[in-house]
């Protein structure tokens, strides 16, 4: 039998223990059907001159980053999740993430055990740890561990045990503190506390080098991520030739995160603007620009639609790429997108449905050249698809 026809099984799925992954019994070429049906069905009514194969990666072992809430109790720590009957149900062998990702998920357990930190109890307003977030770069096989506390209280108490737990694993490199007060299920607060001299993660996507850090947002699936980011410099390259230019002159990098579409479709003579509202994420952008050699960027601190809006009088780019929360971009900055005309917008989504919103006013200047689906997100619903919007002449 093709490998490809063959579901994958999961013992916590099977007991009903997690169902985070719903289509995890579907072969990956009927997932892969699925999505590109419903993406085909968001898109009909539109004419796009090119529809490239969906891409795919691992169907196991492809996560980078694994965010788990802290359950059980002190002697006996559970870091996993609440079943759908409310039990702690421990998920560091989780098929998703690879196997010295589980192998570090399941030490971690016996770490906070050592460390004797209790689990923070939602219902009671009790306890220190909330979650435990584990991030992996794919370059190195390095580790980046955050611990979410409610105060600075424990924190002597994981510098304690700390040492041997890094004795153990030494491809961990960055540790921190994270302390979120709040009594909310909220991920994460606004203080960091590093633990380590070293602050990020070093990955590399092609031939570019990005980092990893607390609070920066990072693609989860690596190796599709590669594809994509390898995919928009293509499509920026050819839509160059088309053109008969030689280069791109100009390009901004809306919702720009560490820079990772930017940096691909650039070269040494094009003016990049990369905005981002999360200032860690732009000092690794920053950092990124400098290793390559890039000289004509200028990466900044800013809200994307309020960008926009300053520069909207100004001469616009030769490309805008745009990669927009779950929510799109919003009517807001569609108008101001349309005002702004460039000849080429790449847009790359996570949410299709709140893209194809965006489509029904962006469509009336422009034209879908190219549409890709990249399946980030094996087992479930969620997708990324990358679009080429051309301007209408």
């Amino acid at each position: 039998m093709n490998d490809e026809k063959i579901a994958m099984k999961c013992h916590h799925f099977e007991t009903n223990q997690c169902i985070s992954c719903p289509h995890i019994r579907l072969p990956m070429v009927q997932q892969l059907e699925a999505k590109s049906q419903k993406l085909a069905t968001l898109l009909q009514d539109y004419a796009v001159a090119n529809w490239s194969p969906p891409v795919s990666g691992k169907d196991q072992g492809f996560r980078n980053k694994a965010k788990m809430v802290v359950l059980g109790a002190a002697h006996q720590p559970i870091l996993g999740i609440l079943s759908p009957s409310g039990v702690p149900v421990s998920l560091c062998d989780c098929v998703l993430y690879p196997l010295d990702m589980q192998l570090l998920l399941q030490r971690l357990q016996k770490f906070v055990q050592q460390a004797g930190i209790p689990p923070y109890q939602l219902n009671k307003s009790k306890g220190e740890l909330k979650y435990i977030l584990l991030s992996r770069s794919e370059i190195q096989g390095e580790f980046l561990l955050r611990f979410v506390l409610r105060s600075t209280q424990a924190i002597e108490r994981i510098q304690r045990v700390l040492p041997q737990l890094l004795q153990a694993f030494p491809k961990i490199k960055v540790v921190s503190v994270n302390i979120q007060p709040i009594h909310m299920a909220i991920l994460e607060g606004d203080q960091e506390i590093f633990l380590t001299e070293n602050t990020r993660l070093e990955e590399r996507f092609n031939d570019v080098p990005l980092y990893i850090r607390s609070k920066s947002f990072f693609q989860t699936n690596p190796q599709v991520a590669a594809k994509l980011y390898q995919t928009a410099r293509e499509w920026v390259e050819e839509r160059v030739n088309e053109s008969n230019e030689g280069q791109v002159k100009s390009i901004w990098d809306l919702f720009c995160g560490v820079g990772g579409f930017g940096l691909h479709c650039s070269s040494e003579n094009t003016q990049l603007t990369g905005i981002e509202i999360e200032a860690e994420a732009i000092a690794c952008a920053e950092l990124s620009a400098t290793k390559m050699g890039l000289k004509s960027v200028l990466f900044k601190t800013f809200d994307s639609a309020d960008f926009a809006l300053s520069y909207v009088q100004q001469k616009s780019p030769d490309v805008v790429i745009v990669n927009p929360p779950r929510r799109g971009l919003g009517r807001d900055l569609v108008q101001l997108l349309l005002t702004l005309a460039p000849e080429t917008i790449l847009y790359s989504s996570c949410n299709p449905d709140s893209a194809a919103l965006d489509l029904q006013t962006l469509c009336a200047q422009y034209q879908i050249a190219k549409v890709q689906l990249f399946d980030m997100f094996p087992h479930t619903d969620h997708f990324e698809v990358l679009m080429l919007l051309v301007k209408s002449h």
